[in-house]
């Protein structure tokens, strides 16, 4: 994580004094489930808590400079302030116990974290595409001319996409929220699963399936999986953005604020620069889907190859991704739409994009598929070449003019019966 990059939130959901808070919960918790089991002392967790230990973070880092464990340091240092009382602490537990269900925890809270974020997204995208519901513009394949479709329906598609990762994000939540205190390799050698679902019950946590020293890391790679969906969703808006943006297209740009600057040398240029940052985030976000999927096959009951890699991906990934909700929600919200130029980017082929509406009328007039399309497409290629009518070349051509009146030729350039569906489709998005 760098800080122009993480939230505060995320900052210190995943700083060391958070990690440490949340081992003493995970630790006190299961003093609790065993005490209630009766293999504890009952009170001593009460106790522990009374002497109110006070996470020191430099403490357990000098302490693991010579222990080299970083759970051990960690426990060192609670006896250090609570006394004989925390030798109760870590009974029948194993390292990853703590490890694993402290992830857990900092996992779930970081969607939690991210979740109002995008809803702001998916209301500003929500707003805009109802606003610019039949704003007409012209649909793009291969980055060509199509046919049109309206402004509106642009950004419900990204609405729906992100409902989409919204719905994963909620998937990823479910199955990360597991732990374990279940011993060094899972069979509660010194434990019980009733003390393990005790423990859990009260971190918010369930117990893993089969563990073994850790929790299955199919759910991890399932949850950053998750997080690079909804990345890619937000790079597919941004790079969409940065396209309308372009000087020649410019039929929406981000909003440019008093004051700002778009170039060192140029003193015109107002460049996309939110919509660029977000794509290159996107790539951190993906980045670590991949060693997430690698860590899955770790040897036997584990190794500890996955570790370094967690304490990497997990605070950045969740950290960029947070910041990626906000800066995107910001940048729909600013974003400066341009409906005349879309009109006049429309208008540009000399309607060309009604060519399919024309082929399918003469299909429709019994003259053979492929014999239409040559018809339309001849009168459309010259329209390329000469800039000229489309529609006036359609009805001077004799091959056409006898199958079609004017009225049916002129017909079949209505834009109205192109774009009819549009409020079905944005109610099938963006419901009522």
């Amino acid at each position: 994580m760098i800080p122009r990059y993480t939230p505060k939130d995320m900052a210190a959901l995943w700083s060391a004094r958070r990690r440490y808070e949340i081992w003493l919960d995970v630790e006190l918790a299961g003093c609790e489930a065993m005490e209630r089991a009766g293999v504890v002392p009952e009170g001593t967790a009460q106790k522990i808590r009374g002497k109110q230990p006070q996470i020191d973070p430099d403490r357990i880092d000098e302490i693991e400079r010579t222990v080299k464990h970083d759970v051990i340091a960690f426990l060192t240092h609670v006896e250090e302030q609570v006394g004989e009382d925390a030798r109760w602490l870590h009974r029948g537990m194993t390292s990853s116990d703590v490890l694993d269900s402290s992830l857990a925890i900092q996992l779930r809270d970081a969607i939690d974290a991210m979740m109002p974020r995008l809803e702001r997204l998916l209301g500003a995208l929500a707003a805009r595409a109802r606003e610019h519901a039949h704003t007409a513009m012209i649909g793009r394949s291969h980055g060509i001319h199509a046919e049109p479709i309206t402004f509106g329906l642009a950004l419900a598609g990204h609405h729906a996409e992100l409902a989409r990762g919204r719905t994963r994000l909620q998937v990823a939540r479910e199955e990360i929220a597991v732990g374990k205190i279940a011993g060094a390799v899972g069979t509660y050698a010194h434990l019980t699963p009733e003390i393990e679902a005790d423990a859990l019950g009260k971190l918010g946590l369930r117990p893993e399936t089969v563990a073994t020293q850790i929790v299955s890391r199919d759910r991890h790679a399932a949850y950053f999986a998750a997080l690079g969906v909804v990345a890619a969703g937000i790079e597919r808006l941004a790079t969409n953005v940065r396209h309308w943006q372009r000087t020649e297209v410019l039929e929406a740009e981000e909003a440019f604020t008093a004051g700002q600057k778009g170039s060192s040398a140029m003193p015109h240029k107002r460049n996309p620069i939110l919509s660029e940052n977000l794509c290159g985030l996107a790539r951190v976000v993906r980045m670590a889907v991949l060693p997430a999927m690698e860590n899955v096959a770790l040897w036997h009951e584990r190794d500890i190859s996955h570790s370094s890699v967690e304490r990497m991906i997990a605070p950045d990934s969740t950290a960029t991704l947070a910041f990626m909700l906000e800066r995107a929600a910001s940048l729909v919200e600013g974003l400066v739409v341009y409906d005349q130029n879309m009109r006049k980017n429309l208008e540009r082929t000399g309607g060309l994009f009604f060519s399919e509406g024309v082929l399918l009328e003469l299909v429709g007039k019994g003259v053979a598929r492929q014999e239409a399309y040559v018809w339309v497409q001849r009168n459309a290629m010259r329209t390329w070449k000469e800039n000229a009518s489309f529609l006036d070349g359609l009805l001077a051509d004799p091959d056409v003019s006898a199958k079609l009146t004017a009225e049916e030729i002129r017909h079949c350039f209505d834009m109205g019966h192109v774009l009819r569906h549009v409020d079905a489709i944005l109610h099938r998005a963006l419901g009522s």
